[in-house]
């Protein structure tokens, strides 16, 4: 079987698998935040923390529980990384230092798994498993949590309510994630995935010299990585490492549990809402988005023009494991940067100028397409707002979504919304180049210098985690700027986020009428995915224009 077609297999096989969970799982997932009724291991959790099950907030105290819950996990696991060497399982390891303890508490509990150090060398199993795989099921709960909110501001009225947060991330928690993962982490073992508590295992290679690798509990930490779009590899090569990612079905595997769930959200929305074409819509877009960027990355690592030696190798295999060839890579980095999870199969800053261009301008989107699990559906639902509003200035019309008024309230919040991770991006961007000091951390100048910095504060402020590399990054500076690029990443869209929500909530709806903009509609669907691509591309022309595209003219 030739490349081309084993490539365009798996692409049909990957769509296929995903058609099938679409229907099934976002009706279960709709079912998990809907229903009234609470499993008894719930209620015990909500006992131990004093929580009324039964009480929904209102969108501030919504806000203020999640801020709470992420400052706790921030302050835990800086400790347990600090404090490394006094516990358990920590295999000779010592406490990690202060700025790069910060930089991984707020990674992981921001859903980035931003990594600028070598887990098979800096972390014992235990933090492993207590502190960054916890961060992985309960950081991905935190994202659907409040997508679960801003659904309610659609569907409620007359309320100041959204939910409950902590009802909505122990559900999530219990019924979706551990499960799922439980699951595929026994497919994973079976597959050839490695889970073993045997330590670092000195063995003789072909060359009689000695070889020390680290065996650790990968399987379980692999699934969750992949499911919750977080990212963070127990290996430092992540998920181009055999012991992650040993064949091709475990690697066409790891890309389809990294999209399920955030592919399968537009169906749990349109359940919620009560119109199933709304959630159709939505997914529409993902998927010409996911598409167009797949098939981008592919031509250019195919038949970039910028490389003769690749161009005669049949493809740009440079940085790509040599199991996986370009068509998986190419599929891995495209789904790996339009989600939030950052897993890599395949060495971003070894890409053509055009592919490792389209992996940065994935994450300029805001990962929407599907984006990270719950974060990519209230992105594209905010830019949805963001659409209906352009149609309604069009027609000269106030403008309606699912049945609410969109005034300046509205507007400001889904405003607010769209500018503050531009705003991460480029402040940090340009700081750094700014900075003489952190200039000279950069291993490579000019044009893919610059996109490598550009990469780095991109991938932190959309949550991603995945890096061009090329910069030295384990510094004070690059450890504190990138860590507080994760938090205001996360944290300021969600405080927009919940406070449109309860904006919405508050209103009656209207009833739809002829001059009613149409949102389950191909116009729609081509409007808004224009909307989106001009954006961004207004947002970020200019720094696009100094990096990857100088680069490609180049």
């Amino acid at each position: 079987m030739n490349d081309t077609l084993a490539g365009w297999l798996q692409i049909l096989a990957l769509i296929s698998v995903l058609a099938l969970s679409y229907r099934p799982l976002g009706d279960y997932m709709a079912h998990i935040l809907t229903t009234g009724k609470h499993l008894r291991i719930e209620r015990f959790a909500y006992r131990l923390g004093g929580v009324d099950e039964d009480a929904d907030q209102r969108w501030p105290v919504y806000l203020r529980s999640v801020l709470a819950f992420s400052a706790v996990s921030v302050l835990f696991l800086y400790g347990f990384l600090r404090l490394q060497r006094h516990l358990l399982l920590s295999l000779g390891f010592p406490g990690v230092k202060t700025d790069q303890a910060f930089n991984t508490a707020a990674s992981f509990v921001t859903n980035t798994n931003w990594q600028s150090y070598s887990g098979e060398s800096t972390m014992g199993y235990l933090v492993q498993m207590t502190g960054l795989a916890v961060q992985n099921f309960v950081s991905a709960a935190v994202g659907i949590a409040v997508v679960a909110a801003l659904i309610r501001g659609f569907t409620r009225k007359r309320t100041d309510r959204v939910g409950n947060f902590w009802v909505d991330l122990t559900r999530v928690v219990v019924r979706l994630l551990v499960p799922l993962a439980f699951v595929f982490a026994i497919v994973l073992v079976a597959s050839g995935v490695v889970q073993s508590f045997h330590g670092i295992q000195s063995i003789a290679n072909i060359a009689g010299d000695h070889q020390h690798l680290y065996t650790g509990p990968t399987a379980s930490q692999e699934v969750i990585k992949e499911l919750g779009t977080n990212g963070g590899g127990i290996n430092n090569a992540n998920s181009a490492h055999p012991f992650e990612n040993p064949n091709a079905f475990i690697n066409l595997l790891e890309i389809y549990l990294l999209l399920v769930i955030s592919f399968s959200l537009p169906r749990t929305f349109g359940k919620m809402v009560g119109d199933h074409r709304q959630g159709y819509a939505i997914l529409a877009v993902m998927g010409l988005i996911w598409a167009a960027s797949v098939a981008l990355i592919t031509v250019n690592e195919l038949h970039s023009v910028s490389s003769s030696a690749g161009h005669a190798a049949g493809g740009m295999m440079e940085g790509k494991e040599q199991r996986f060839g370009v068509w998986a890579s190419a599929l891995f980095a495209a789904s790996t940067t339009l989600t939030s999870t950052g897993a890599v199969n395949s060495f971003h800053d070894s890409f053509s100028p055009g592919g490792g261009g389209m992996t940065i301008f994935n994450m300029m989107l805001g990962e929407i397409a599907p984006g990270g699990t719950g974060s990519g559906l209230y992105g594209i639902l905010v830019l949805a707002i963001i659409t209906v509003f352009v149609a309604g200035l069009m027609v000269g019309r106030t403008p309606e979504y699912l049945g609410k008024k969109l005034g300046a309230r509205e507007m400001k919040f889904a405003s607010l919304y769209i500018l503050a991770t531009p705003a991460v991006v480029l402040i940090g961007s340009g700081l750094a180049m700014a900075l003489k000091g952190e200039r000279a951390n950069m291993l490579n100048s000019g044009a893919h210098g610059f996109s490598e910095v550009l990469y780095a504060f991109t991938s932190a402020a959309n949550n991603n985690g995945s890096a061009f590399a090329g910069i030295g990054v384990n510094t004070h500076w690059w450890n504190t700027a990138l860590g507080l690029a994760m938090l205001f990443g996360r944290f300021l869209p969600m405080i927009f986020v919940l406070a449109l929500a309860g904006s919405l909530a508050q209103q009656q709806p209207v009833p739809i009428t002829a001059g009613t903009l149409p949102t389950h509609r191909p116009q729609f669907v081509g409007l808004l995915t224009g909307v989106i691509i001009i954006v961004v591309g207004l947002t970020y022309f200019p720094a696009l224009a100094l990096g990857p595209l100088a680069e490609g003219l180049h």
